[in-house]
């Protein structure tokens, strides 16, 4: 995903930017649902930051956060400006949305680093095949249909693939006592 943002902020590449708006729109939006807001308002608000995915795009630090989290991040913002808006500039400090987000604790940020490493580690011990699977189907957000769309592989055997690369890293990362499962 971090990759599709550097296409938009280099070249504004409008099929990155598609792929990207297709992963995060309902995501953001349904985050915003879950918020309290009314259909028509997060509609508004998904719309306002994927508009400032397609013109700030290059402001995005893959070494500060995630990609989902600066979008949620935005999000979350929007959400305290609407807010704001509704309410006459007067907003109670006690709405949860207002309250700070923790930082994560330093062993904890470790303890990511740690699994993140030991599944990508598992991923390499897939074949091929299921790595690409795997790869579309989580890293890039493909649906299975359209993987077996891009690959020209049944549907049937794109979910196999896809179920067997699971079974091998939920074998592989369960045997690591370092993963929680």
């Amino acid at each position: 995903m971090a990759r599709l943002a550097r296409e938009v902020a280099a070249d504004r590449n409008q099929a990155a930017f598609a792929q990207l708006f297709d992963h995060f729109a309902p995501r953001v939006n349904a985050y915003l649902r879950k918020l309290g807001l009314v259909h028509n308002l997060a509609e508004e608000i998904t719309q306002e930051v994927m508009i400032t995915l397609w013109h700030k795009a290059h402001l995005f630090d893959p070494g500060k956060s995630s990609l989902s989290t600066w979008l949620f991040r935005i999000a979350r913002n929007r959400r305290i400006d609407a807010a704001r808006r509704d309410k006459g500039g007067i907003v109670d400090p006690d709405d949860p949305i207002l309250q700070p987000e923790a930082e994560p604790l330093p062993d904890a940020v470790m303890d990511d680093q740690l699994r993140e490493e030991r599944v990508r580690s598992a991923i390499s011990t897939l074949p091929a095949e299921q790595v690409e699977m795997i790869r579309m189907a989580f890293f890039l957000g493909y649906s299975h249909s359209r993987i077996s769309e891009e690959t020209g592989i049944a549907l049937g055997t794109v979910k196999s693939r896809i179920r067997l690369a699971f079974a091998r890293l939920r074998a592989v990362l369960e045997a690591d006592p370092g993963i929680d499962m």
